[in-house]
């Protein structure tokens, strides 16, 4: 993978994201594993394949509460044998003119070929009458139907949800083996920024991006570690990005700009980094760096709310995900359709705050930049403006990036 020094051209967002993701699955060997108990693991990354320890279902059930038959004897009247429950271990045959009334879950007859709704028959007293024929293997799930033994059931690299915990718990795993959350190092920079809790000067601002970059962080599935805020000068801030370069990725907001006093780049420079890009054609976030240093990869970030939000989903996450054991990173996108007429200026692809509608439409949600954070706090989604295409009519569609 080619390194890219200096002032680089700026590539566009997907050529970017891709280096992120083709850079760190690349070097990502010494990640970690751990055992963790089943009621922790939703959110995690699988280390080890799940296989089956057994076929699914281990004998064949019934899908529907109803009578267990010969499919070639019906339509006709059948005499009741008795009834299988849930929980009952089946019984082994079927004689010739018979039916069994079975419930759901129930173990079938070895011989029963079919379950006919209970629905869709006529009782009088201990005969059932079926009007209509049977299909062969009509609602009974065979054994092995879901699983065979020994079947592969979950990939290593998968991050648990509720489904897969639901087949950990099935195939009688107590704990799991999953991948160690990585810690990621949160720098924030700028002499303006001041305490959540402290009253900022007119020329200030609090800290909000430690805080959102940290939930971010969360979602994503690592552990955020934030640090404090580095000043504008090269000493204090080289001392606060080698701690951070001490945990497993580095996200850095603010000073990757060009102004005198962005900082980043030059200290991280000082610091032995390599970088692989250092401009996105995308507003927000133009000025996005990714790079390598001590081993370890950081982000410059921008410093603006906006700016930062959009380039963490966009390129910082993909690279948590990956070292996190994540098979493949992941980034959700859809289309949706726009409620209203929208145009933006060509040039760069811009990721604009927009509330996604219960009903797929689409709003733009009008803000002052990236520094707008009420106007991100309205938004569930950020639209993607396709840099060669100004103008959108009400009803046409357009690529939507979900916030996390």
């Amino acid at each position: 993978m080619g390194v890219i020094q200096g002032k680089s051209q700026a590539l566009e967002w997907e050529q970017a994201r891709q280096l992120v993701v083709e850079t760190v699955r690349q070097d990502r060997s010494d990640i970690k594993t751990e055992s963790v108990p089943l009621k922790e693991a939703h959110g995690r990354v699988l280390a080890l394949d799940l296989v089956s320890d057994r076929d699914y279902p281990p004998v064949a059930r019934s899908l529907r509460d109803g009578f267990a038959v010969h499919s070639s004897e019906t339509p006709g009247t059948f005499s009741i044998q008795g009834e299988l429950r849930a929980g009952e271990a089946g019984t082994t045959s079927l004689p010739a003119a018979w039916a069994i009334e079975i419930m759901t879950g129930a173990p079938a007859p070895s011989d029963a070929d079919a379950v006919v709704m209970v629905e869709t028959v006529e009782r009088e007293g201990d005969k059932v009458i079926i009007k209509d024929a049977a299909k062969p293997g009509q609602f009974i799930n065979v054994q092995g139907a879901e699983a065979k033994k020994g079947a592969l059931l979950i990939h290593a690299g998968t991050r648990l949800d509720a489904s897969h915990i639901a087949t950990l718990a099935m195939t009688g795993h107590q704990s799991v083996n999953v991948y160690r959350k990585p810690a990621v190092a949160i720098l924030p920079t700028g002499d303006e920024l001041v305490e959540v809790g402290d009253t900022p000067a007119p020329h200030q601002i609090r800290n909000s991006n430690s805080y959102a970059l940290a939930a971010m962080v969360q979602a994503a599935g690592g552990n955020p570690v934030v640090l404090p805020v580095a000043p504008d000068t090269k000493e204090g801030l080289s001392a606060l990005l080698e701690q951070g370069l001490q945990q497993d990725l580095l996200l850095i907001s603010g000073g990757v700009s060009a102004g005198k006093y962005d900082l980043v780049k030059p200290c991280l420079r000082d610091l032995g980094a390599e970088f692989f890009f250092e401009r996105v054609r995308i507003q927000p976030g133009q000025p996005t760096a990714f790079g390598r240093a001590r081993g370890k990869f950081a982000f410059g970030l921008p410093g603006n709310p906006g700016s930062s939000m959009v380039t963490f989903h966009v390129f910082a996450r993909a690279a948590l995900e990956l070292l996190s054991g994540q098979a493949d990173a992941t980034l959700q996108i859809l289309y949706a359709v726009f409620e209203a007429p929208f145009r933006h200026k060509a040039g760069l692809t811009r990721f604009l705050p927009a509330l996604l509608q219960g009903n797929g439409r689409l709003l733009h949600i009008p803000w002052q930049g990236s520094s707008d954070i009420p106007a991100l706090a309205k938004a569930n989604a950020f639209l993607i403006a396709d840099s060669e295409r100004e103008q959108w009519n009400a009803g046409d569609s357009i690529r939507v990036m979900l916030k996390l």
